[in-house]
């Protein structure tokens, strides 16, 4: 093994790797997670509004996906700010609103050509705000940050990352018969060894991961919250990363993909059946308390759990007294939270809003006989 962390990682192996890595506790641990993306996309199909998970789910991803690189903002300020980005003051939630733009940017890059590297570039540069491409000088490391010791240097050399990149781009699309989230496992640890850019490296990998599962036909929206799985296991995520590069211990790095695959799918599930349940009883108070005879004042008040007069106004095709009293009435039947911000009046669908941001059980995998 010529690793050392301190030292560019330039020998990093070339994928596949040369071990055996379809063990038998992977192929039993990929049929639950394929299982459970099934159920996901079901789950997703059969919603009232789909437009509710797509707006939703991909902003929560991103908040858990920057707050494991350190940038942390509040689900509160991220919903509020989801429509009218420009009005975000706080740096942290502009860039985790950059975040989502390149989850849906690369959501249409990949429905127009298959996922590269070119992809990763267009991606980084979007959560970077600035033009990135892959790094061309040395000194990039990955270290302690009270120490300052480096735990994992990555390779240096422009066109040594360029190769490495088209090989695992190469493998991505070419991976020998291996079961599609295997060779998302590998693939994500591979980009980040590579760690192309000089920043927002981690970030951009986890998109990746997502868009190779609809690359792959396995989900057909980027609903899959796994970003929330890897924050709640950073330390063991970021354990298993070195350990493939120091000892090549592949089937547990792979176990823990699927595992949150597989956890976050179920979990999301049981979210979706909350939110359908949720729907069903605000639709009876709507009809109750207010005039509203359609599903459009429904799905304003859940494609984003903020909501303005204006927004009413114009889905529903109403005049503004009229949305206006509809809001209120719901405020006054405990539906919406009245709050000001600024000149505006923001309604809060607050069951709605606790409902998206607090944590799910997945139910635990039935024992299976080999």
């Amino acid at each position: 093994m010529n690793w050392q962390p301190a030292t560019p990682y330039n020998d990093l192996p070339d994928l596949p790797p040369r071990q055996q890595v379809e063990t038998r506790a992977v192929l039993k641990a990929a049929i639950e997670a394929r299982a459970a993306l099934a159920s996901l996309d079901q789950a997703a199909r059969r919603i009232t509004n789909p437009t509710v998970l797509i707006n939703a789910i991909p902003l929560l991803e991103a908040q858990a996906s920057s707050e494991i690189e350190n940038i942390v903002t509040t689900a509160d300020d991220l919903f509020r700010f989801a429509q009218d980005e420009s009005s975000a003051s706080n740096p942290a939630t502009k860039e985790t609103l950059n975040y989502r733009a390149a989850l849906f940017a690369g959501v249409a890059l990949i429905d127009a050509r298959p996922l590269s590297s070119t992809t990763a570039v267009e991606v980084c540069t979007i959560i970077q705000g600035r033009e990135m491409d892959v790094r061309s000088l040395s000194g990039t490391y990955i270290g302690n940050p009270a120490t300052r010791a480096a735990i994992y240097t990555p390779p240096v050399g422009e066109q040594l990352i360029r190769d490495k990149l088209s090989n695992w781009q190469e493998f991505v699309h070419g991976s020998r018969g291996l079961d599609p989230l295997v060779t998302m496992a590998i693939a994500h640890y591979q980009f980040e060894a590579i760690h192309p850019f000089e920043d927002g490296n981690g970030r951009t990998g986890r998109i990746m991961n997502i868009l190779m599962l609809i690359s792959a036909g396995l989900i057909t929206q980027p609903i899959l919250y796994l970003s929330r799985y890897i924050i709640e296991k950073k330390d063991e995520y970021y354990r298993l990363l070195l350990e493939v590069t120091r000892d090549s211990h592949w089937e547990e790095w792979i176990l823990f993909i699927l595992q949150g695959v597989r956890t976050t799918a179920l979990s999301t599930v049981s979210k979706i059946d909350h939110i359908q349940t949720l729907q069903d009883e605000t639709l009876v108070t709507i009809r109750a308390t207010t005039s509203a005879a359609n599903a459009d004042l429904l799905a304003v008040l859940f494609e984003q759990p903020y909501c303005r007069i204006a927004n009413v106004k114009e889905r529903c095709g109403v005049s503004r007294p009229t949305a206006t009293n509809w809001l209120n009435a719901l405020v006054q039947a405990g539906v919406l939270l009245d709050v000001k911000a600024g000149r505006e009046r923001l309604f809060i669908n607050t069951r709605f809003f606790e409902l998206l941001t607090r944590p799910e059980t997945a139910p635990q995998a039935e024992p299976t006989l080999f």
